[in-house]
């Protein structure tokens, strides 16, 4: 997916999209204004239309351009559709270009509307219908406006985090980009795009998008833990090179400030485990070390981990055995 058919994005914050992350070595950008609607081919179909419905309803509108009624009706049905703030996606299909889909569909007659729900056709209509019946329509396939949001934003951020969780980086991302289109002041979906930032590498980015936070959505607890994690990878970059640090260690294993270093640096890489170990290493050996410093900074990681992260409760419990031993 290029960055141009991206239908997903994120808010916008300091007057520029903030949701763009790297997919696949292509930029993936948030959705501007209008990022509701998109025009689609043959060969495009299945992923403009099929797929994404399963993430929310797809109305097709079939249509030409010597089709009076395509004229009237086009324009009104895309104000409705961007009003609807992301409860429905626009997808259309010239069908002089593209004759094939509307004639497996059995389309005869344009304009006609077809709304697409988890991959099939349940509904349409056909002619240039007022705007009141577009609106009852969009309410027909998409369920009322707001009834259901916020519970439907609550389970793609469960959902979200699951898949990030589990690697998934990509399509977490396309999820908490939808959060923001439908709730661009979502603290944790702005939480979540950034953590995926930093997954692929882009601290940059990152940290462009905690900036451009506004202060009532920087504040939040999520937000924190991100720019937490931010100021630990700013603070890595400073402390040296990894490798010439394990150079270090292994001519002295007793060196326990490049362990520490290098703690820091493979936490913020992410390899927490790793970063664990050199600590409870300094712990075995050197209580004293920069006053209790190992013991200390491994309690500044589980707070940033967070209390049920598997990292947290393997070195917790390690922890405890080298203090009660």
């Amino acid at each position: 997916m290029s960055g141009s058919d991206n239908p997903y994005g994120g808010g916008t914050y300091g007057g520029q999209m903030t949701g763009s992350a790297q997919f696949g070595g292509a930029a993936q950008a948030a959705a501007p204004a209008g990022g509701y609607i998109k025009d689609t081919s043959t060969a495009a179909f299945a992923a403009d239309v099929i797929d994404e419905s399963r993430r929310q309803p797809v109305l097709v509108d079939f249509w030409a351009p010597w089709c009076g009624p395509c004229k009237q009706l086009t324009p009104v049905l895309e104000k409705v559709v961007n009003e609807a703030q992301g409860r429905v996606k626009l997808v259309k299909l010239n069908i002089d270009d593209h004759p094939a889909i509307p004639g497996q569909m059995g389309i005869q007659s344009i304009p006609a509307v077809v709304a697409f729900v988890d991959g099939r056709p349940v509904d349409g209509f056909m002619g240039a219908v007022p705007e009141t019946q577009l609106r009852q329509f969009i309410d027909k396939v998409a369920g009322p406006a707001g009834s259901d949001q916020a519970a439907e934003i609550e389970a793609a951020l469960g959902e979200a985090d699951g898949l990030l969780a589990n690697g998934d980086v990509q399509t977490a991302a396309q999820l908490y980009g939808a959060v923001l289109q439908a709730d661009p002041e979502n603290a944790k979906a702005a939480a979540g795009m950034m953590r995926c930032l930093i997954e692929l590498g882009d601290i940059a980015r990152a940290s462009q998008m905690l900036q451009s936070l506004p202060p009532e959505l920087a504040g939040d607890p999520a937000v924190q833990a991100v720019a937490k994690k931010l100021e630990q990878f700013e603070e890595a970059r400073k402390l040296g090179d990894p490798a010439a640090l394990e150079h270090q260690l292994s001519l002295d294993p007793d060196d326990h400030a490049a362990r520490m270093k290098l703690a820091k640096i493979r936490n913020a890489e992410g390899k927490r485990e790793e970063a664990a170990e050199h600590l409870l290493m300094i712990m075995r050996k050197d209580r004293e070390f920069e006053e209790d410093g190992a013991r200390r900074q491994l309690l500044e990681f589980f707070e940033a981990w967070g209390a049920k992260d598997p990292a947290t409760i393997a070195a917790r419990r390690r922890m405890s055995s080298i203090l009660f031993s």
